[in-house]
């Protein structure tokens, strides 16, 4: 494994599970097992995978030197590179059922300035020089414009670095809206987010492997060179230059999802940095979520929890992508090919 990742959480967390002793009741009381705390956002949930895989990772976040998700943060001994602002992180709370349910509650974030997002660009492009990845992953704090991500994308090209974008709702909206130059080297929805992008009915695109299949397609034609599609249980799948394929994962005992789509990804850059081809990302990728998915609270897997002989990969498809693929304007970095 060779190659540096970068991710960057713009709006980090420290996430807080309660778990609860049967199904939620409103209006109840409920006495907690014992309760976890652990650094989070996206991004930093990415990095903290690939960390204890043994992976060169650094994480870019917003937040004071004396911030509670700093200090964990160190005692991870995960490399960071942080910008102060004076609000502290947020805390988001799981509320975990016994059988795996999970309850999310997201408080909004601090609001960045466009000191602190400048600051931000700049520890990011620091550090993407020379990275094999950059990882931007979550949603955006308050008042942040929506296209930032694809500005983000645009000035990262000539750092050399792959793109690999993981947000939702209105910033990944107008990701896409923002032409192919915008568009990033993979993109990681979930049924939902591929849903809010094509226009398609999620249960439609659940039930039929065919018009997920198109849906996708719409994200190639529009610039994006990959698509890693999350499924929950029912897997994943890839989609590339040289084909698609999908994934089933081992069967489990739920503990918590929140992360899982993360330590997807997380897997997926591993097995990249490994030299794998795409089916083996994919089981790389399929195999990481259920490890993440069968652990409680946020904790992310070890190499040695994940199971990726049990996951089953099928080739769909060798085709390659789409004829209406959109060429990408780019300037290529010296001695390397751009996607």
């Amino acid at each position: 494994m060779s190659g540096r990742i970068v991710t960057l959480t713009a709006n980090p967390s420290l996430d807080r599970t309660l778990s609860l002793p049967g199904p939620l009741v409103r209006g109840g009381v409920a006495r907690l097992a014992p309760s976890s705390t652990e650094p989070g956002g996206k991004g930093v949930n990415v990095a903290r995978a690939i960390a204890a895989a043994g992976g060169d990772v650094v994480t870019v976040l917003p937040a004071a030197d004396d911030d509670p998700i700093v200090r964990a943060l160190r005692g991870l001994d995960l490399p960071m590179a942080t910008v102060p602002i004076a609000t502290p992180v947020r805390t988001n709370y799981t509320l975990a059922e016994p059988d795996g349910t999970t309850t999310k509650l997201n408080e909004p974030g601090a609001p960045l300035d466009d000191e602190a997002r400048g600051a931000l660009t700049i520890a990011l492009h620091q550090h993407a020089e020379g990275a094999r990845w950059v990882v931007l992953s979550g949603s955006l704090p308050p008042g942040t414009p929506l296209d930032w991500y694809a500005h983000l994308v645009r000035s990262l090209r000539d750092t050399g670095a792959r793109i690999a974008v993981d947000t939702s709702e209105a910033p990944l909206l107008a990701l896409l809206a923002a032409g192919p130059d915008a568009a990033p080297d993979l993109l990681k929805p979930n049924s939902e987010e591929l849903a809010q992008l094509s226009g398609v009915p999620e249960a439609h695109l659940t039930a039929n492997r065919a018009t997920a299949l198109a849906a996708v397609d719409t994200l190639h034609a529009r610039g994006v060179g990959e698509v890693l599609l999350t499924l929950g249980a029912d897997g994943a799948l890839l989609s590339c230059a040289e084909g698609v394929w999908s994934a089933t994962p081992p069967r489990i005992a739920v503990r918590s999802t929140v992360g899982a789509g993360d330590c997807s990804l997380a897997g997926h850059v591993l097995a990249d940095l490994a030299g794998a081809g795409p089916a083996e990302r994919l089981r790389s990728a399929v195999a990481y979520g259920a490890a993440s998915a069968s652990l409680p609270g946020s904790a992310v897997p070890t190499p040695e929890q994940v199971a990726a002989l049990d996951v089953e990969v099928t080739t769909v498809r060798t085709e390659g992508l789409p004829s209406t693929t959109a060429p990408r304007t780019t300037v290529p970095a010296a001695g390397r090919d751009v996607r």
